[in-house]
Protein backbone atom coordinates (compact mmCIF):
# COMPACT_ATOMS: atom_id res chain seq x y z
CA UNK A 1 0.00 0.00 0.00
CA UNK A 2 1.27 3.46 -0.86
CA UNK A 3 0.28 6.79 0.69
CA UNK A 4 1.53 10.35 0.18
CA UNK A 5 2.06 12.69 3.12
CA UNK A 6 2.51 16.39 2.47
CA UNK A 7 4.79 17.26 5.40
CA UNK A 8 6.48 16.08 8.59
CA UNK A 9 3.33 16.78 10.64
CA UNK A 10 1.43 14.20 8.59
CA UNK A 11 4.31 11.75 9.05
CA UNK A 12 4.09 12.38 12.81
CA UNK A 13 0.31 11.89 12.68
CA UNK A 14 0.68 8.56 10.89
CA UNK A 15 3.03 7.57 13.73
CA UNK A 16 0.40 8.58 16.30
CA UNK A 17 -2.15 6.36 14.56
CA UNK A 18 0.30 3.44 14.58
CA UNK A 19 1.15 3.98 18.25
CA UNK A 20 -2.52 4.06 19.22
CA UNK A 21 -3.43 1.02 17.17
CA UNK A 22 -0.70 -1.60 16.98
CA UNK A 23 -0.66 -4.37 19.59
CA UNK A 24 2.29 -5.22 21.86
CA UNK A 25 4.83 -7.31 19.99
CA UNK A 26 4.53 -5.32 16.76
CA UNK A 27 7.80 -4.73 14.92
CA UNK A 28 8.09 -1.82 12.51
CA UNK A 29 10.98 -1.99 10.07
CA UNK A 30 11.76 1.50 8.79
CA UNK A 31 13.61 2.13 5.55
CA UNK A 32 14.41 5.39 3.80
CA UNK A 33 17.18 7.83 3.04
CA UNK A 34 18.49 10.39 5.51
CA UNK A 35 15.76 12.96 6.14
CA UNK A 36 12.95 10.72 4.87
CA UNK A 37 11.06 10.92 8.18
CA UNK A 38 11.92 7.70 10.01
CA UNK A 39 12.61 9.39 13.35
CA UNK A 40 9.60 11.70 12.94
CA UNK A 41 7.39 8.64 12.44
CA UNK A 42 8.83 7.02 15.59
CA UNK A 43 8.25 10.25 17.54
CA UNK A 44 4.60 10.05 16.48
CA UNK A 45 4.44 6.39 17.51
CA UNK A 46 5.73 7.40 20.94
CA UNK A 47 3.09 10.12 21.20
CA UNK A 48 0.43 7.60 20.21
CA UNK A 49 1.66 5.31 22.98
CA UNK A 50 1.41 8.17 25.50
CA UNK A 51 5.17 8.52 25.98
CA UNK A 52 6.09 11.94 27.36
CA UNK A 53 9.89 11.68 27.02
CA UNK A 54 11.66 13.33 24.09
CA UNK A 55 12.25 10.71 21.41
CA UNK A 56 15.55 11.11 19.61
CA UNK A 57 17.28 8.94 17.04
CA UNK A 58 19.51 6.38 18.78
CA UNK A 59 22.20 6.65 16.10
CA UNK A 60 24.99 6.57 18.69
CA UNK A 61 23.25 4.74 21.56
CA UNK A 62 21.84 2.09 19.13
CA UNK A 63 18.75 1.43 21.29
CA UNK A 64 16.49 3.79 23.24
CA UNK A 65 13.91 2.22 25.53
CA UNK A 66 10.79 4.15 26.52
CA UNK A 67 8.84 2.28 29.18
CA UNK A 68 6.23 4.81 30.33
CA UNK A 69 3.63 4.47 27.54
CA UNK A 70 0.65 2.17 26.92
CA UNK A 71 3.29 -0.44 26.07
CA UNK A 72 7.08 -0.05 25.88
CA UNK A 73 8.67 1.45 22.77
CA UNK A 74 12.05 0.11 21.72
CA UNK A 75 13.66 2.44 19.17
CA UNK A 76 16.68 0.99 17.36
CA UNK A 77 18.96 2.57 14.78
CA UNK A 78 21.25 0.38 12.68
CA UNK A 79 22.73 3.18 10.54
CA UNK A 80 26.33 2.94 11.79
CA UNK A 81 26.50 -0.86 12.08
CA UNK A 82 27.71 -3.66 9.83
CA UNK A 83 25.87 -6.99 9.52
CA UNK A 84 28.15 -8.87 11.93
CA UNK A 85 27.77 -6.14 14.56
CA UNK A 86 23.99 -6.26 14.21
CA UNK A 87 23.89 -10.03 14.62
CA UNK A 88 25.99 -9.77 17.80
CA UNK A 89 23.39 -7.47 19.40
CA UNK A 90 20.78 -10.28 19.61
CA UNK A 91 17.96 -7.86 18.79
CA UNK A 92 15.37 -10.64 18.87
CA UNK A 93 15.10 -10.10 22.65
CA UNK A 94 13.02 -7.01 21.85
CA UNK A 95 10.32 -8.84 19.87
CA UNK A 96 10.33 -12.29 21.47
CA UNK A 97 8.85 -11.12 24.77
CA UNK A 98 11.05 -13.43 26.87
CA UNK A 99 13.80 -11.17 28.22
CA UNK A 100 12.03 -7.84 27.62
CA UNK A 101 8.33 -6.99 28.02
CA UNK A 102 6.52 -7.02 24.68
CA UNK A 103 6.19 -3.56 23.22
CA UNK A 104 6.42 -1.79 19.89
CA UNK A 105 9.83 -2.22 18.24
CA UNK A 106 10.76 0.45 15.68
CA UNK A 107 13.98 -0.21 13.76
CA UNK A 108 15.52 2.53 11.60
CA UNK A 109 17.74 1.43 8.72
CA UNK A 110 16.10 -2.00 8.91
CA UNK A 111 17.45 -2.99 5.48
CA UNK A 112 20.67 -3.82 7.37
CA UNK A 113 18.86 -6.33 9.60
CA UNK A 114 19.97 -9.86 8.72
CA UNK A 115 17.47 -11.87 10.78
CA UNK A 116 14.00 -10.36 10.65
CA UNK A 117 11.13 -11.40 12.91
CA UNK A 118 8.32 -13.54 11.45
CA UNK A 119 5.80 -10.73 11.86
CA UNK A 120 6.55 -7.13 10.98
CA UNK A 121 5.30 -4.00 9.32
CA UNK A 122 7.73 -2.70 6.70
CA UNK A 123 7.48 1.07 6.27
CA UNK A 124 9.49 2.55 3.38
CA UNK A 125 9.70 6.34 3.39
CA UNK A 126 10.84 8.39 0.43
CA UNK A 127 11.34 12.16 0.77
CA UNK A 128 9.99 13.94 -2.34
CA UNK A 129 11.12 17.49 -1.53
CA UNK A 130 8.31 20.04 -1.58
CA UNK A 131 5.88 17.31 -2.64
CA UNK A 132 6.21 15.67 0.80
CA UNK A 133 6.81 11.99 1.43
CA UNK A 134 5.80 8.78 -0.25
CA UNK A 135 5.21 6.00 2.27
CA UNK A 136 4.82 2.34 1.35
CA UNK A 137 3.58 -0.05 4.03
CA UNK A 138 3.71 -3.84 3.83
CA UNK A 139 2.70 -6.32 6.52
CA UNK A 140 4.11 -9.83 6.94
CA UNK A 141 3.06 -12.73 9.12
CA UNK A 142 0.31 -11.70 11.53
CA UNK A 143 0.53 -8.15 10.19
CA UNK A 144 -0.13 -9.26 6.60
CA UNK A 145 -3.91 -9.19 7.08
CA UNK A 146 -4.16 -5.51 6.29
CA UNK A 147 -7.03 -4.17 4.24
CA UNK A 148 -7.09 -0.78 2.58
CA UNK A 149 -9.97 1.69 2.34
CA UNK A 150 -10.69 5.42 2.43
CA UNK A 151 -11.69 7.08 5.68
CA UNK A 152 -10.71 9.90 8.08
CA UNK A 153 -8.11 10.38 10.80
CA UNK A 154 -8.70 13.35 13.05
CA UNK A 155 -4.96 13.75 13.74
CA UNK A 156 -4.29 14.91 10.19
CA UNK A 157 -5.00 18.44 9.03
CA UNK A 158 -8.05 18.45 6.78
CA UNK A 159 -6.26 20.63 4.22
CA UNK A 160 -3.79 17.85 3.40
CA UNK A 161 -6.20 15.03 2.69
CA UNK A 162 -4.41 11.71 2.15
CA UNK A 163 -5.76 8.20 2.56
CA UNK A 164 -4.93 4.92 4.12
CA UNK A 165 -6.98 2.52 6.17
CA UNK A 166 -5.42 -0.49 7.77
CA UNK A 167 -7.52 -3.05 9.54
CA UNK A 168 -5.94 -5.89 11.49
CA UNK A 169 -7.30 -8.29 14.10
CA UNK A 170 -4.80 -8.82 16.86
CA UNK A 171 -4.24 -12.01 18.84
CA UNK A 172 -7.11 -11.32 21.24
CA UNK A 173 -9.57 -10.60 18.46
CA UNK A 174 -9.69 -6.82 18.68
CA UNK A 175 -9.92 -5.00 15.37
CA UNK A 176 -7.17 -2.46 14.91
CA UNK A 177 -7.82 0.33 12.44
CA UNK A 178 -5.50 3.08 11.26
CA UNK A 179 -6.89 6.02 9.38
CA UNK A 180 -5.11 8.57 7.24
CA UNK A 181 -7.25 10.79 5.01
CA UNK A 182 -7.12 11.21 1.21
CA UNK A 183 -9.14 13.21 -1.23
Amino acid sequence: MKVYLSDSQETYSLGIALGQSLPPGSVILLQGNLGAGKTTLVQGIGAGLGIKDSIDSPTFTLVNEYLDGRVPLYHLDLYRLESMEIEALNLAIYWEGVEMPLGIVAIEWAEKLVDKPDNYLLVCLNYLGEAGREVEIFGTGELSNLSIGITHLSNLPLCSLRSLWLNHSNAIGNDITLFVVTI
